[in-house]
C-alpha cells in the first residue's frame, strides 16, 4: 500500500509526464493543503520564454492565489526533483511547512545536493524535507528526456 507521500508525488509526476510530452525539461509539481492538492504544475521555460517558469514557481502562485494568502504555511510541495536555489529561496520565502522531492539533483540542488537554501540556519523559515519519494521513477523520467535530447543533437549533426 502506498504511502499518502507516494501517492501525492505521483500527481507530480503525472504533471512532469505533461512537461516531457511537451517537449520541455519534466519537472512537475503539487502543493497540497489539508490532504487536498490546491495547485498542479510542470516546467514552461520554453513554452513561456521564461527561465523562471519552474514547475514549483508555478505551483506557489496557484497555490498562493487558491488561498489568497503570501504564506503556505500549512502546505506540503511535492517535486519530481530536487529544487533548484531559484526555488528553494521562493518555497522558503512562502513559508512551506513540508517539501517532498523524488530525484535530487547534484547540479543545480537547492535543497542539500549544491546547497541547502530550504533549511539554512541563517534565514528566517526552515522547511521540513522528505528526499527520494518514487526516486526512480522521477530519475528515470529525466534520463529519458535527457537521452532523448541527446540523440536528437547527434542526429542533427550527422
Amino acid at each position: 500500500m502506498p504511502t499518502i507521500d507516494e501517492v501525492f508525488m505521483q500527481e507530480a509526476i503525472r504533471q512532469a509526464q505533461m512537461a516531457f510530452l511537451k517537449d520541455e525539461v519534466p519537472v512537475g509539481a503539487v502543493i497540497v493543503h489539508q490532504n487536498k492538492v490546491i495547485a498542479r504544475a510542470y516546467n514552461q521555460v520554453e513554452l513561456l520564454k521564461d527561465p523562471t517558469a519552474h514547475a514549483e514557481m508555478l505551483a506557489i502562485t496557484q497555490a498562493t492565489s487558491f488561498l489568497s494568502s503570501k504564506w503556505l504555511q500549512e502546505c506540503t510541495m511535492y517535486v519530481t526533483i530536487e529544487p533548484c536555489s531559484m526555488c528553494a529561496g521562493a518555497l522558503v520565502l512562502a513559508r512551506i511547512k513540508r517539501l517532498c522531492f523524488g530525484a535530487g539533483d547534484p547540479k543545480t540542488g537547492g535543497c542539500g545536493s549544491i546547497v541547502n537554501i530550504a533549511d539554512h540556519e541563517k534565514l528566517n523559515h526552515r522547511i521540513e524535507i522528505k528526499r527520494a519519494i518514487n526516486e526512480a521513477q522521477c530519475g528515470s523520467l529525466l534520463s529519458e528526456f535527457f537521452q532523448k535530447k541527446r540523440k536528437q543533437a547527434q542526429e542533427l549533426t550527422n
